[in-house]
């Protein structure tokens, strides 16, 4: 197997994770001098949010030129640093990879219009992921460029092969620089109708939702032509990199990514999944059933996008759902302060950053909750920086010096966990059972998973050795919110 099967990826948003400069944003030598904790956790990649060089209108979505580092976060010997730290610790290294669209702003824009989408009016009724039209007027050109996400993000036109070249000629470049593979931002959206045929509308909108929402995204996205996917995919593969492919697709469609040469086309799934015994194991099973032959699974509880599990859940739950995350057959993926149960942070009016927000105001659309800093401690600035930092901090009663020297922390539990999978992380997955309160499912013939979504205690549906609960202690009965991993003894 290759270590992204066997693995789990630890998603950082660096502005968010360690500040060395005490300018208040996290950088990339914050982030080498806190690899140990990554080390300890027992992940094995870590996968980093841009980087680039970016006006910051996207917090690096946005991007002004591929090949450079957006000096808020460093420099090539910083990212150089950082490599080879994470190398020596046994950690890979992996880049967001941004296909879709650049900054307005990038040289490209001006001096290669060609490689980018224009009309002489709005063609259609696409609407930006961020709200309004997604067609704008370029008064220097006196024409329109489609933008899926911000104005100031105009898409590329990866049917130009020019275009396509100069981006596969990025990732060369981060390849040959040390890099073990990227994880793909919006690839969906790389693949629009060629004809630019409306969206139809969304049957299941309703008032109070995002614009965006109002029409079903069908041919502004996930065409059937995956020839640009293909064509990243085979350059990764030949320096031996892993692609992650962001997708939020249901599962018929996530499944053809896999043909294309995606090693793991994003499932995040579980991140809006109806919290129910019942519901867990079909989508589980549905996905499973959905996955070609030979294809790999994976699994998203959290990202920079949505609330963290903890808000969603509860932080008992939280515990469960951790448990769930790293016992299922996939490689996982856990985003920073996950591991610690921190929560979203209400963000005063006045210090709101995220432009989605900014431009939906009153939705709660906002993602800047999720991308509070990291809590190392709970001194001055969480020991994430010496400056104030560009995010309220949270509870700091949660950070990673207390929850170290607890054996019962959410912390310890990441870390047992992540231990523990590896001696069943090959072996198959079968759905056990699923009532109102609890989730059982097994890992081969050796190993099950029995997890109690419920604030009542159930039966002990298991016999065997517990090897770990989500309870520090143990008790005959499975408890509230309680989940173990059992060992069945052989016949």
């Amino acid at each position: 197997m290759s270590w992204w099967q066997e693995g789990v990826i630890y998603h950082v948003y660096p502005r968010s994770f360690a500040d060395a400069d005490g300018d208040g944003v996290g950088d990339l030598r914050g982030l080498a001098g806190r690899l140990d904790h990554l080390r300890r956790l027992g992940v094995d990649a870590v996968w980093l949010s841009p980087i680039y060089r970016s006006p910051m209108k996207d917090f690096g979505y946005d991007i002004t030129d591929h090949t450079a580092i957006e000096p808020e976060f460093g420099t090539f010997d910083d990212f150089d640093a950082l490599v080879a730290a994470a190398h020596e610790r046994g950690l890979r290294v992996l880049l967001d990879f941004v296909p879709n669209h650049t900054s307005d702003e990038h040289p490209w824009f001006r001096e290669h219009p060609d490689w980018y989408l224009w009309s002489d009016r709005p063609r259609n009724n696409w609407i930006s992921v961020f709200g309004g039209p997604a067609w704008t007027l370029d008064p220097e050109r006196g024409q329109f460029y489609y933008h899926a996400y911000l104005r100031e993000q105009p898409d590329l036109n990866w049917r130009n092969p020019a275009l396509r070249e100069a981006m596969l000629g990025v990732l060369r470049f981060w390849l040959d620089r040390g890099v073990d593979g990227f994880r793909v931002d919006a690839l969906r959206q790389v693949l629009k109708d060629p004809d630019w045929r409306d969206n139809p509308p969304n049957p299941d909108f309703r008032p109070g939702l995002p614009e965006y929402d109002s029409l079903l995204p069908v041919r502004s996205a996930d065409h059937d032509d995956l020839a640009p996917v293909a064509a990243m995919a085979e350059v990764i593969a030949e320096r031996d990199g892993v692609m992650i492919g962001e997708l939020y697709l249901p599962f018929e469609r996530l499944a053809r990514y896999y043909a294309a040469g995606v090693h793991l086309p994003s499932n995040m799934h579980l991140i809006s999944a109806p919290w129910q015994p019942a519901a867990l194991a079909d989508l589980i099973e549905r996905y499973e059933a959905a996955l070609p032959p030979g294809a790999w699974p994976n699994w998203v509880l959290g990202n920079h996008d949505r609330h963290r599990v903890a808000t969603r859940l509860g932080p008992e739950q939280a515990r469960v759902a951790a448990m769930l995350l790293l016992t299922l057959r996939g490689t996982p993926t856990v985003y920073y302060g996950d591991e610690l149960g921190m929560t979203d942070v209400e963000i005063p009016p006045d210090r709101v950053q995220d432009p989605y927000e900014r431009n939906s105001p009153g939705l709660g659309v906002g993602r800047d909750p999720a991308r509070t800093p990291m809590q190392w401690s709970d001194g001055p600035g969480a020991g994430f920086t010496d400056g104030e930092p560009w995010l309220p901090l949270g509870d700091l009663a949660t950070n990673v010096e207390a929850q170290r020297r607890d054996p019962g922390s959410m912390l310890n539990l990441h870390r047992d966990l992540i231990a523990l999978r590896r001696e069943f992380a090959r072996e198959p997955y079968r759905t056990v059972s699923a009532d109102d309160a609890t989730f059982v499912f097994r890992r081969g013939d050796r190993w099950a998973v029995a997890l109690n979504l419920s604030d009542e205690p159930v039966p002990m549906p298991l016999r065997g050795r517990v090897r770990l609960s989500t309870h520090p202690d143990r008790a005959d009965a499975l408890r509230p919110a309680e989940g173990v991993v059992v060992e069945i003894a052989a016949r």
